[in-house]
């Protein structure tokens, strides 16, 4: 990292402005933890060069050594005040009309689970963490979404880097990772690319499974718990609205969550497909081994609707654990001494332990008994490596078998298919993620329509005294508030119109908005000596004051 310090000992650094490239700043901890604290300020860094990387890969700030000369010409003066010095910075929040939308992460892509499960918030306590993450200078509004697979906090940001200063200071004081830890791992992004990262969450594009719906509710969630959190403003439940509609989408139109992509689901898909009327309501059913692919077998065929299975297993403990976790599910154990007798009586059997010799011989199938005529013949679907069932059994008559081999066909092919599916579900995020960029665009006109407003009832009322100062008080009450409310709905009907050509809705376009909005600010004198975001800023300080 090149840093320049000049003769003041203000470190300036320089940081590349590269889409969807974070710009976590790592050099923020090394400061704090000094006790003769410098200022630091970054700049956007101006290249002639264009810089390419894929978002999920970089992580780190990129940084450029500022000369002297230049350092001397942008630092702002010893006296000057925290707000001047925080205005004539290169860093000048102060530019744009605008706050920022900015996710501050970390998921299973950039983070191991022993990191991740430091950061884990309960969903019991999110309002809290909205309301400690607002309590900062420069976090307006905020939202946590927490679950196995990610920890990721957005908030609307006064300034992009001191917000994600905050929020990662924030995140290492409540999972007790240091600053310089937390920035190996977490990615961040702003505005249209962090509301687009969100989008393909909900979507589930971003998930260890393509295309899962687990996700999604728990977005879901998000919105249900920042309901009357003073933090969970406008914007952020905006976005995250946004998000389900999108994941809502994405489902019903590209039917990516269809398709199984592991082999236990494969397996437990394919042997429906063989039973009658496709369903497992009726099947009696024998899972042998309730190992870890055991326990997915297990869990599949309970949603898909199975009822009623046999597990069998070296020891009881762990069908008891399985048991536990799935009410409504009749599980019965049986140990391996009694196999053939439970094969005997089962239609469908799922072998998925760790034998390394066969547990059903061809002769071992030939003698068992057979199955309804309704089923036809009985179906072993072998998930183990060593194989659990002889190959020669699907010579039998009797007997049905697929092995991993078979499956993973079954997977490779539909994992393909979500992969298509993904590329159909970018083009609706993209399209949704204009709608959600419009609508946060036309936001702008807010201030406009309340300044407009609280000018015209200033007319208003300082009419009405005048009015009622020549008239005097000989006047009745009913005639005094027949006249103010004939000033009153005059004032309506004036302002209908440029109401009308101030909201966002299909007869104007965005730019047809805003061009309407800059007009009445002129013509009306409107705009203030402070930007919006100042005026934001003093408003936080003062209320962290209090």
């Amino acid at each position: 990292m090149a840093v320049a310090v000049n003769g003041s000992g203000t470190y300036i650094l320089h940081s590349l402005t590269v889409n969807r490239i974070t710009e976590t700043a790592t050099a923020f901890s090394s400061a704090a933890s000094r006790s003769d604290q410098v200022p630091i300020l970054l700049k956007p860094f101006q290249s002639s060069r264009s810089l390419v990387l894929e978002r999920k890969r970089c992580l780190n700030p990129r940084c450029q050594i500022l000369f002297p000369d230049e350092i001397n010409s942008r630092t702002p003066s010893a006296s000057a005040s925290p707000l001047e010095m925080l205005k004539s910075s290169p860093a000048n929040r102060y530019t744009k009309e605008r706050s920022s939308i900015v996710v501050i992460g970390l998921n299973f892509h950039t983070a191991p689970v022993e990191i991740r499960e430091k950061l884990a918030i309960p969903e019991a306590q999110w309002p809290q963490g909205i309301s400690e993450l607002c309590a900062m200078n420069h976090i307006e509004e905020a939202a946590v979404l927490s679950t196995c697979n990610r920890m990721e906090i957005y908030v609307v940001a006064l300034s992009q880097h001191r917000g994600v200063k905050e929020v990662t200071e924030w995140m290492s004081k409540i999972s007790a990772i240091p600053v310089s830890e937390l920035c190996k791992h977490q990615f961040v992004l702003y505005n249209k690319d962090a509301s687009q990262h969100l989008f393909e969450v909900a979507a589930g594009l971003n998930s260890l499974v393509l295309g899962e719906g687990q996700i999604l509710a728990q977005v879901k969630q998000v919105v249900k718990v920042g309901q009357g959190v003073a933090g969970f403003g406008r914007n952020m439940s905006g976005l995250f609205k946004h998000a389900i509609t999108v994941g809502k989408r994405v489902r019903s139109e590209t039917n990516i969550a269809s398709g199984s992509v592991s082999v236990s689901s494969a397996a437990v898909e394919l042997a429906l497909t063989k039973l009658p009327d496709s369903s497992y309501a009726t099947a009696r059913v024998l899972v042998i081994g309730a190992g870890k692919m055991g326990k997915l077998v297990i869990k599949h065929l309970a949603a898909k609707g199975c009822r009623n299975m046999v597990v069998m297993n070296r020891t009881e403990e762990r069908v008891a654990a399985v048991r536990k976790e799935l009410k409504g599910v009749e599980i019965i154990y049986k140990p391996f001494s009694e196999m053939l007798a439970c094969a005997s009586e089962a239609e469908v059997v799922f072998t998925c332990t760790a034998s390394e010799s066969p547990l059903f011989l061809k002769e071992h199938v030939e003698m068992l008994p057979a199955v309804r005529p309704e089923i036809g013949r009985r179906l072993f679907v072998d998930i183990s490596v060593p194989r659990n069932v002889e190959p020669s059994v699907s010579d039998l008559g009797t007997a049905v078998f697929f092995n991993v081999d078979d499956l993973q066909e079954v997977v490779a092919a539909n994992k393909e298919d979500r992969r298509q599916k993904a590329m159909e579900a970018q083009a609706i995020i993209l399209e949704e993620l204009n709608k959600f960029e419009a609508w946060k665009d036309s936001l702008e006109t807010v201030p406009t329509i309340k300044r407009l407003r609280g000018h015209f009832e200033r007319i208003r009322d300082a009419e009405f005294n005048k009015c009622f100062s020549k008239i005097g008080d000989d006047i009745p009450d009913k005639s005094k508030k027949a006249i103010y409310d004939l000033s009153v709905a005059i004032v309506k009907k004036i302002l209908h119109g440029p109401m009308e050509n101030l909201r966002c809705d299909d007869a104007h376009s965005l730019n047809e908005i805003l061009e309407n909005m800059r007009a009445l600010n002129r013509m009306f004198d409107l705009e203030t000596d402070k930007s919006i975001l100042e005026q934001k800023f003093q408003a936080k300080m003062e209320q962290n004051r209090k």
